[in-house]
């Protein structure tokens, strides 16, 4: 078997404005500098403020002289992350998140970008059964409309499992890819995620369901419908006792060279793997390190 295809690298630029860059965020220009000098061959974009948002890139013009603003720095764009804060699907009416969604597909027409990464916003919690159940099939609908309105625009909806959010346990995050069943509905990966969600329980609620198999078996229950794919280690800990640490490479407890031989079949056909430092305080000086470190792996798998 030959070595295993590198794909292009973006890194995310949340990275720069969320947690410890928050009082101080970079620009999205000195962001797409930073990238550019550090190899990476795109940016996964964040969709809050101060970073592009829908609202400020109101126009096709607008949102066209920053794609070429990207493309200077010899860019391309693996993702769109918006905030949709304000529309949590399981809780609004459906015709109000698609209204917000649309904003972001235009957005993402125009910068030529081919998926959305959404959440469940919601945080996790106990309802009770028939709340649950309401909720559930709300988003459900919700997320099955979204999927064909992005359809349309030529753009892939991709949904973001995390322990931040409701629908956090492995058997609910199938359980909702199962439900929603469209072709243009995908799950984006995130390495930490999937660590946290399926080997500590992070912020299950109740019982925590962990798998005999760790990550990999939720991987293995979600294979054929991963459509994006983010890398980053966990040490196992929550940052903020909200969502996953993503820690740096190598300093966590992620076995990389088994979980990327493990999920070859489904990654290596993506165009794009987004490296996320989220809320990671030395970004700056370990995203330049992170290629490296997934190149070399990449080598040794045949």
């Amino acid at each position: 078997m030959p070595a295993m295809r590198r794909p292009k690298f973006s890194l995310g630029s949340w990275a720069f404005s969320f947690g410890p860059f928050e009082k101080d965020p970079w620009s999205f220009e000195a962001f797409l500098a930073y990238a550019a000098r550090a190899g990476y061959d795109g940016v996964e974009i964040n969709g809050f403020h101060p970073h592009p948002h829908p609202d400020v890139y109101d126009t096709d013009q607008k949102r066209r002289q920053l794609r070429s603003i990207v493309a200077a720095h010899g860019l391309g764009i693996s993702g769109y992350a918006p905030d949709f804060r304000e529309v949590p699907p399981a809780r609004v009416a459906p015709s109000d998140y698609l209204k917000a969604l649309a904003k972001s597909v235009a957005f993402c027409n125009s910068l030529e970008i081919g998926v959305v990464r959404v959440d469940s916003i919601s945080p996790p919690e106990t309802l009770e059964a028939n709340e649950y159940k309401r909720r559930f099939e709300r988003l459900a609908t919700t997320w099955r409309a979204a999927a064909d309105l992005c359809a349309s625009g030529g753009v892939l909806l991709v949904w973001e499992f995390e322990p931040g959010f409701w629908l956090n346990r492995p058997s609910e995050i199938v359980a909702l890819v199962e439900r929603v069943d469209h072709p243009n509905f995908k799950v984006l990966f995130d390495t930490s995620h999937a660590y946290m969600c399926s080997e500590t329980g992070a912020r299950h609620p109740g019982k925590r369901e962990i798998l005999d198999g760790g990550m990999l078996e939720l991987y293995d229950r979600l294979s054929g419908n991963i459509g994006h794919f983010h890398l980053i280690d966990s040490d196992g800990t929550l940052h903020g006792e909200e969502t996953s640490t993503h820690a740096p490479f190598g300093t966590g407890k992620i076995e990389f060279e088994k979980v990327l031989a493990a999920m070859r079949g489904d990654v290596e056909k993506l165009e794009w793997w987004c490296f996320d430092f989220c809320f990671c305080p030395t970004t700056e000086r370990d995203a330049r390190r992170a290629i490296p470190f997934v190149e070399g792996i990449l080598k040794q798998l045949s």
